[in-house]
């Protein structure tokens, strides 16, 4: 490893200890959920010079692995089908850390893109649950599948966990950017009709029910929210109004990732981890400094969107 990189990775890591809690054994749980933009091959070379295709080089690759090791469990989108980018990163992140994803999502509206969690085995292991979720084929176009008249354009993915004697179960997702605001929408309330069904069936797999992923809303309190959290799905102030881009300039107006869950009296089967606070991070300043990149070459680096972050904790007193 170059020293230079070396002293820039160093530099992150002090900045990711300034910005997101310590994982405590027995006392918290870190989820968070990034889209890394195109996340598919990636440059072998430390460096890669202004004309290289791809962009993503091995600097990138361990700024990358350095931010998503500061979690316990990370979803991630718009990984594609060649998986040497991801690949590299879970070799990076080292033998107590593993991976499982869903297929490639294949026609046009899927982006030949699947869906990926990371997860620290230290504190989290599968409890079991992994799925896609489709609707059955006799309730599209019905008001059960909010009148949407086709399956997700990616189908979401639920994966079951367990931490600290919690079992959760994360539901990633990567809504359709759409044609028009009626896709879009129509999208967006059949995913949160689906999930309040799941929340109130008795026989699901577990309490603690949890959706996050890029939901491509543009912002708060637009349409595209307003059909999102219809059926009671809340999002905490401080998710709710953090900085999604890098290319954002005004705060948390921009709402496209988002985490999610039932609370409050809408909650027929409510959280028993107690939820301690999130945000995003910035890497922007800290990621590659030396370069010089604008917002647009950084994001093919490491990506436009920031990863979105919410602490729980996992103690039963």
């Amino acid at each position: 490893m170059p020293a230079l990189v070396r002293q820039e990775l160093t530099a992150l890591a002090s900045a990711l200890d300034a910005a997101i809690p310590a994982k405590v054994l027995d006392r918290n749980l870190l989820i968070a959920t990034w889209n890394i933009r195109n996340f598919g091959a990636f440059n072998p070379a430390w460096i890669s010079g202004p004309k290289a295709t791809p962009k993503r080089d091995r600097q990138s690759i361990n700024a990358i692995a350095e931010i998503i090791r500061r979690f316990d469990v990370v979803a991630i989108q718009e990984v594609k089908s060649d998986t040497a980018a991801l690949r590299a990163v879970y070799d990076i992140l080292g033998g107590n850390w593993s991976l499982i994803l869903s297929d490639v999502t294949e026609g046009h509206a899927g982006n030949n893109e699947r869906l990926a969690f990371l997860f620290d085995t230290r504190r989290v292991k599968l409890s079991g649950l992994a799925c896609e979720i489709v609707i059955p084929p006799e309730h599209l176009g019905r008001p059960e599948a909010a009148h949407l008249e086709r399956q997700f354009a990616r189908s979401p993915y639920a994966v079951g966990f367990s931490a600290a004697g919690h079992t959760v179960t994360l539901i990633s997702l990567h809504v359709i950017w759409g044609k028009s605001a009626a896709e879009r929408t129509a999208e967006l309330r059949a995913i949160a009709e689906w999930l309040a069904r799941w929340s109130r069936d008795k026989n699901a797999w577990d309490h603690n029910l949890i959706t996050l992923g890029d939901f491509n809303i543009e912002r708060r309190d637009d349409a595209y929210y307003q059909a999102f959290t219809a059926t009671g799905l809340t999002i905490a102030p401080e998710l709710l109004e953090a900085r999604r881009s890098i290319f954002g300039k005004d705060g948390g107006a921009a709402a496209y990732d988002q985490i999610a869950w039932f609370g409050g009296a809408q909650a027929a089967r409510p959280l028993t981890l107690g939820y301690c606070g999130g945000g995003s991070f910035d890497f922007a300043p800290v990621a590659l400094p030396s370069r010089g990149l604008t917002a647009a070459e950084l994001s093919w680096r490491l990506s436009d969107h920031l990863p979105l972050w919410a602490e729980f904790g996992v103690r039963g007193d």
